[in-house]
């Protein structure tokens, strides 16, 4: 039998043990809670707001892009998403079968969408539609408690102040893909995330990240279903959370005068092709219009794959900007340059003469001039001013490829100018070294004979179209063209400045000068110039016009009307030039693709960019204009005048606008005899 002491002892030692196992139990249950609240307190206390807080991005508005005169070209719109984040969708067929038939979609697609993005983290919100009415708006809101896990997102879209007639210029925004994300990366060096707009095209491309700004992000707190409660700031309860706002982007302002774009736009309106217009002292682009185009407001609200389809599959491409990515044929436009090459090198001079009779042979080939009975006897002035082909053929003969070619690139064509666009071609300009490298073969001298008059081998974009006659205009002085003035903050600060960049000058006789321009002001201005149909009211436009083939045509189908041809098959019609002709301050190029002629395809739209700007910036001087116009000078005589009677050339501050905010033409530009306004509807 055990004594007293002896179960005492024996409860003591049960006692102990279970002391011992409260003692270890607390300890470890301390040791627990020390480790969850103060080792990985402040992990476990940012895993609860993560379960209580939602981090929504602010997206930052893109900066502006404006005009040269501070005309806003494009527009940030709010626009609503409806959005689902995974984490949070309860009731997976109920509430994507409500959210369906809210949206006027199925379920299928819905699915389709989430299980796109299966693979990214669950608390990623993830787009079903874009750009959703109102009315979804309100009913979303109103009916959340149905709709776990779904939220309504605002973001800013991009619209367009002119649509189509800037497309290519301005370029447009369209979302990351998730596969191009980390390319985008590697190339920007930016953090680029799901969901994320980029530029793509034009300045929208080229500028993307000054203008995309700085993504901020706002705490919202949400309850157990992610539906939003309140906006959550740094206070006891969430100390430590601080919110970011987003930083706008910067602004951005152009060498481009809205109202002559859009004076080249309707000129050029329903046909394909391009214009451009470029101050002579400075290369600033004043207009730049490529058609077809499109509207680029339709990529940043969604672009349906109907619509992208088009664009793609339409033969006329018109995603492609002409007046950089497409070159042409200058056809009878490249013959200044012919000219200048001839009487430098003293190949002809001004009192060489040659019989057109409508052909010149070489060999056992006829090469024709386009007037079928010939110029009769011409020299290099009436040869220009009437594009007497068999002139040039007759240079063609003597000048050698190599000369040609060296003059050819002092004027900027053979070579990418440098404008800050995208996918800018050189075009081509032919040599002995080229066409050996390409073919192999020998350079035949009857191929000459085709490039002197701007065909075979010969492409030039419309860009360095105008840049040759702006330096012709300039007399040697071949700038880089630019369309970018400034960027600058939302304070006005400007943070970078582009200042006109030389490429490089060379010399020129004056004698060859005053040949080319006393031609070129003749071709517009005097009969028998192929120009005349174009010349205006007040604007002494020196001028080229250009047909070009796009097929070689067999010598019984050469003369046959070219309006007769089918389209596709139909000459490009091109036309150069630059204003006012005694004091040049802006060089223009027109291409209209199977336009058949220059003079009726192109002139017109030159007609009207240069009258645009010279009456918007010039009003005044084109009152001494129309007073030589009035006495039928010569091209010597306005010299002469302009020597004798100078009339300071002061371009106009206060200037007015000829369109409004909605592209309508609210005055006119274009003057009649007698230097009124010209009347009729302002359409």
């Amino acid at each position: 039998m055990f004594g007293e002491d002896d179960l005492v002892r024996s409860h003591q030692e049960r006692a102990d043990i279970i002391l011992n196992i409260i003692v270890i139990s607390f300890a470890l249950l301390l040791a627990r809670l020390w480790y969850l609240q103060i080792y990985h307190g402040k992990m476990f206390f940012n895993y609860s707001l993560e379960n209580r807080l939602r981090k929504d991005v602010v997206r930052a508005p893109r900066g502006m892009i404006f005009s040269r005169n501070n005309v806003l070209l494009t527009h940030n719109v709010p626009r609503f998403d409806a959005i689902i984040t995974p984490q949070y969708l309860e009731g997976d067929s109920e509430t994507i079968g409500y959210l369906a038939k809210v949206l006027e979609t199925t379920p299928d697609s819905i699915i389709k969408i989430l299980k796109k993005y299966q693979g990214q983290a669950k608390y990623i919100p993830v787009v079903v539609k874009k750009n959703i009415s109102r009315r979804e708006v309100a009913i979303l809101e109103t009916e959340s408690s149905k709709l776990p896990g779904v939220s309504v997102e605002t973001f800013i879209s991009r619209e367009y102040t002119d649509k189509d007639s800037g497309a290519h210029l301005l370029g447009y925004i369209s979302e990351i893909s998730q596969e191009k994300i980390p390319r985008f990366r590697d190339r920007d060096k930016y953090d680029y995330k799901q969901g994320d707009f980029i530029g793509q095209g034009g300045i929208e491309l080229q500028y993307d990240l000054e203008i995309r700004g700085q993504d901020g992000y706002q705490f919202m707190e949400v309850d157990a279903r992610g539906r939003a409660r309140r906006h959550v700031t740094s206070d006891d309860l969430y100390s430590g959370i601080d919110n970011k706002a987003a930083e706008p982007g910067k602004n951005v302002r152009l060498t481009i005068d809205r109202d002559v774009q859009l004076a080249a736009y309707h000129a050029l309106e329903g046909k394909d092709g391009a214009a451009v217009a470029v101050d002579i002292e400075s290369g600033e682009v004043i207009a730049m219009v490529s058609l077809p185009g499109y509207d680029p407001s339709n990529f940043s609200t969604g672009l349906s794959s109907n619509y992208w389809g088009q664009l793609v599959m339409d033969e006329k491409r018109p995603l492609r900007d002409r007046t950089i990515q497409e070159h042409y044929s200058p056809g009878s436009t490249f013959k200044p340059l012919t000219a200048i090459a001839a009487l430098e090198e003293g190949i002809v001079n001004e009192n060489t003469k040659v019989v057109c009779n409508g052909g010149y042979r070489m060999g056992g080939r006829v090469f024709h001039c386009w007037k079928k009975e010939g110029h009769g006897v011409v020299d290099v002035l009436r040869a220009l001013k009437e594009s007497c082909d068999v002139y040039f053929y007759s240079i063609g003969n003597k000048i050698d490829i190599d000369v040609l070619y060296k003059y050819a690139t002092l004027f900027g064509m053979g070579q990418r100018l440098g404008i800050v666009l995208p996918r800018e071609t050189k075009g081509l300009i032919p040599n002995k070294e080229w066409k050996k490298e390409q073919t192999g073969i020998e350079w035949q001298k009857g191929e000459t004979l085709s490039c002197v008059i701007g065909q075979s081998f010969v492409n030039v974009t419309p860009i360095q179209l105008a840049m040759f006659y702006a330096t012709i205009a300039n007399e040697g002085k071949l700038w880089r063209p630019h369309v970018v003035k400034e960027v600058f903050s939302n304070s006005g600060q400007v943070l970078k400045r582009f200042e006109p960049e030389l490429i490089h000058q060379f010399q020129i006789k004056r004698k060859t000068l005053d040949l080319v321009h006393e031609a070129l002001f003749d071709t517009a201005n005097s009969q028998g110039g192929t120009a005349g149909g174009s010349k205006g009211v007040g604007i002494q436009m020196a001028a080229k016009t250009g047909t070009a083939q796009v097929i070689s045509f067999s010598a019984d189908k050469i003369f046959n009307k070219c309006e007769n041809q089918e389209y596709k098959y139909r000459n490009n019609g091109l036309f150069a030039a630059y204003a006012p002709a005694g004091n040049p301050k802006i060089a223009v190029s027109v291409v209209v693709e199977h336009g058949c002629h220059g003079a009726s395809a192109g002139g017109p739209v030159a007609k009207a960019i240069i009258s645009a700007y010279m009456n918007k910036y010039y009003p005044a001087y084109q009152k001494k204009i129309m007073a030589q116009e009035n006495a039928k000078m010569t091209w010597t005589q306005i010299q002469e005048d302009n020597r004798l009677n100078p009339v300071p050339m002061v371009m106009e501050n206060d200037t007015k606008d000829y369109y409004d905010e909605t592209g309508k033409l609210i005055r006119s530009f274009t003057l009649e005899k007698g230097g009124q306004v010209q009347a009729g509807p302002l359409e």
